[in-house]
């Protein structure tokens, strides 16, 4: 441990960073496990301390792998307990360091998660999406030039041609690869620069997600990082000085990969393929049944009814059905004017937006503890309002 600790200070300078985006420089940022945190680089440090880290004791603003406001000012933090080599430690602190360089430089190219977690399952636009992703695979592996601009070409038509079917969900997916494709990007150069693979399997390892016809239809979210990533090497191929002027800007990355292509081609009809169809049943039932084992989980099931708002959560862990949202990795709510994090999957019923709740549903190894007016949570607290009791099943309603 003290190794990678260690070792990190010497590799998070900006002189390095500077190596995968000509101005990139560090915000702060923290290592943490289940009792530790690890803080570099951060204002409330002293003098002494800035050429180490402070050892804090873990609390739970430090959930997940992501950019947080840690006494205000961002800071990247990684969960060390998620990875077991080194390159893959320092390649997705890299990551997580680039969103606080976002922050820093005034990024706004953000996307309504909504649009995300309501994308449209339809036939037209799996079909046309997963060729499109395996012409972006062909482009990041072909050595040709010309033939990497016919692949680019053809990359063009088909997104082209999926704007007319879903017009703001495809802004949802140029947004997604604009914010984390660029991150995706720094990623992938600080790992093949601490692994010891050769850098066309680096390109495969990360360019795998492109061409998993099922992974991407099922993670929309997800699948536009790496199509993100392969739009930012591209751009390397073909406009060299587009990170030059890149922030402040409204243009997506598929907004400057569009400059350069000279592709006319239209399509016409567009024949759905059997494969599509599988995949189509395949995502819808795999979410129904994700429910099901949720629902069918031994314990006291607990459900918090009235009103309550959704104040942060994991929009990569969340799967929808119907009108449920299951969180499957944390979830943080207000209810009665307090804040509660539910750090355990909870089925979320809406109504009205992501954050608009009316009902959760959680499923609890202990029996709360009841009190005249209010459930004691264990791991989530005291929650006021009346609640009624039938055999393993507890309903709180709550204003």
């Amino acid at each position: 441990m003290d190794i990678y600790l260690n070792r990190i200070c010497k590799d998070i300078v900006n002189a390095n960073l500077k190596n995968y985006w000509f101005s990139f420089e560090s915000v702060a940022y923290a290592l943490y496990d289940k009792s530790y945190v690890y803080l570099f680089n951060h204002p409330r440090m002293t003098k002494i301390q800035k050429d180490k880290y402070q050892i804090l004791k873990w609390d739970e603003q430090f959930i997940g792998c992501t950019l947080i406001l840690y006494d205000n000012f961002p800071t990247a933090i990684v969960n060390l307990e998620l990875y077991k080599d080194y390159a893959s430690l320092y390649s997705n602190l890299v990551h997580e360091l680039f969103h606080g360089f976002q922050y820093v430089k005034g990024e706004e190219r953000f996307v309504n998660e909504i649009l995300g977690i309501t994308y449209p399952l339809t036939r037209e636009n799996v079909e046309l999406r997963n060729k499109e992703r395996a012409t972006l695979f062909s482009a990041m592996l072909e050595n040709n030039f010309i033939k990497k601009k016919q692949y680019l070409n053809t990359f063009i038509t088909l997104r082209e041609k999926r704007a007319t079917k879903i017009n703001n969900y495809l802004l949802y997916e140029n947004s997604i690869e604009t914010i984390e494709g660029p991150a995706w990007y720094v990623e992938l150069k600080a790992f093949s620069e601490k692994c010891n693979l050769e850098y066309n399997s680096i390109l495969r390892k990360y360019g795998q997600h492109l061409i998993d016809k099922y992974e991407s239809t099922s993670y929309i979210r997800k699948s536009c990082y790496s199509s993100g990533l392969v739009m930012c090497l591209l751009l390397d191929d073909f406009l060299p000085s587009w990170k030059e002027g890149f922030w402040g800007k409204e243009e997506t990355l598929y907004d400057l990969l569009k400059q350069i292509s000279d592709n006319s081609e239209k399509i016409s009809d567009v024949e759905i393929s059997p494969e599509t169809e599988e995949i189509i049943n395949f995502v819808r039932q795999n979410r129904k049944i994700t429910f099901e084992n949720f629902e069918q989980q031994k314990g006291i099931n607990l459900f918090i009814e009235g009103e309550i708002t959704a104040k942060s959560f994991d929009p990569m862990n969340i799967v929808q059905f119907e009108d449920r949202l299951l969180h499957k990795n944390f979830i943080k709510v207000e209810i009665n004017n307090a804040d509660y994090l539910i750090q355990q999957s909870v089925i979320a019923y809406c109504k009205g937006g992501l954050q608009n709740i009316t009902k959760l549903h959680l499923i609890l190894k202990d029996n709360p503890i009841e009190n005249i007016d209010s459930l004691t949570v264990d791991g989530i607290g005291v929650i006021n309002g009346r609640y009624e009791k039938q055999e393993d099943v507890l309903h709180l309603y709550v204003n």
